[in-house]
């Protein structure tokens, strides 16, 4: 997602984060209704869903929440060192510039703050565009495109690192003397449980920054595009070894397993209610969230693109097709997704049936734009590739 940077032959790459904006979109719909919240639309919300519905819902779609951006950016460090060292140093980061600067900036400080005064207006509040830009927290908040903001970041520091360091000679990413292990990864798993819960006792999770930077969640993000980086120089972005993808696929089964009945243990019965000390602090409870997130964006991470490889996912004209519009689907869903639950608010109808409607409605129309505005593909990029590198 948002780094169109695939070398030849991973169109496996490409189809995984496809799904994975998808589901980003849909998810997105769903948290509207929530009495947990995390999307805009549930500041305004007219209904919600039941507290045992929502609980289903957090016990069965929820740990995908705790992975799904660390997946965005392992995917982004597996294709990042290619990238730049086919375009240059210089070229590179003001392709990022552009390709993930200048949209958040268009949604900061113009098209986010519109709709979400738009959502604001249909619920009766009565604020101007200009509150809602300077007043609504957190300041300067761009919807789902903070993820932009942040890996146009590690993309800079990435290739400033790269030029100060007089690497990338070659034409391809220098290539490791030694595998990635196992314990490797379990290392990974370690230091990315470890510094969440620390960053956490100053930035809970869920908790807003200006520019809604997500700093509680920035030792899984930093952690899994520099684990893809060192991937990529294993040959990960064409296969990744099948003992390590049986293992971590293992590994998130027994995890997913393990959490609902371990959270019904520690006493939760209503989400919204009793997550605050699982946010952070100085609590049991944050640190083995912290664990649990770190041991799903690793292993979850490794075994998706493990398993997309093996399966050959990504063949085929419609298949590339909605790779090239995954990006601009990702970047208009939230005007999609607020301006779909404001033509429902009338409706009198439940959550349940809402959150659905507009779900699968916001896909539709989101992937339907980000096809009419991609175009098809041109003949100069080879099988596999995607424009806009």
């Amino acid at each position: 997602m948002l780094h169109h940077d695939t070398p030849p032959r991973a169109p496996h790459l490409d189809a995984l984060r496809t799904t994975l904006v998808a589901w980003v979109i849909a998810g997105h719909a769903l948290m509207g209704y929530s009495a947990v919240g995390g999307w805009a639309y549930d500041e305004v919300r007219e209904v919600t869903f039941a507290p045992g519905v929502e609980l289903v819902l957090v016990a069965v779609l929820g740990p995908t929440g705790l992975f799904v951006i660390g997946v965005f950016f392992f995917v982004s460090g597996l294709l990042t060192e290619r990238a730049l060292l086919r375009h240059g140093a210089s070229a590179y980061v003001r392709g990022r510039v552009l390709r993930l600067g200048l949209p958040w900036a268009v949604s900061a400080f113009l098209v986010w703050p519109a709709s979400v005064w738009f959502a604001y207006t249909a619920a009766g509040h009565d604020v101007s565009f200009a509150w809602v830009l300077t007043h609504r927290e957190p300041f300067l908040d761009a919807g789902s495109l903070w993820f932009a903001l942040v890996l146009l970041i590690y993309s800079v520091a990435f290739a400033a690192w790269y030029r100060l360091t007089g690497q990338g000679s070659g034409a391809a990413p220098p290539v490791a003397p030694r595998p990635l292990t196992g314990r490797y990864l379990a290392g990974a798993t370690v230091a990315i449980t470890l510094l969440s819960f620390a960053v956490r006792l100053w930035f809970p999770a869920r908790s807003g920054q200006v520019a809604d930077l997500h700093l509680w969640q920035w030792p899984q993000c930093a952690g899994m595009f520099v684990l893809g980086v060192v991937a990529a120089r294993r040959g990960w972005v064409q296969r990744v070894p099948d003992r390590i993808r049986r293992g971590s696929g293992v590994a998130v089964l027994v995890t997913l397993v393990v959490l609902p009945v371990a959270a019904l243990a520690s006493g939760v019965r209503d989400v919204a209610r009793d997550a605050g000390p699982f946010l952070g602090g100085w609590h049991v409870a944050a640190l083995a969230t912290a664990a649990v997130e770190a041991v799903l964006v690793v292993a979850g991470s490794v075994w998706l693109v493990g398993q997309a490889g093996r399966r050959g996912f990504g063949g085929g004209p419609r298949a590339g097709a909605l790779a090239r519009a995954a990006f601009p689907a990702f970047v208009v869903q939230g005007p999609v997704l607020l301006g779909l639950a404001v033509l429902a608010r009338p409706l009198g109808a439940p959550a349940e049936v809402k959150a659905p409607l507009v779900a699968a409605a916001a896909l539709a129309v989101c992937f339907g734009i980000g096809r009419a505005v991609s175009g098809p593909r041109r003949a100069r990029h080879p099988a596999g590739r995607v424009p806009g590198g």
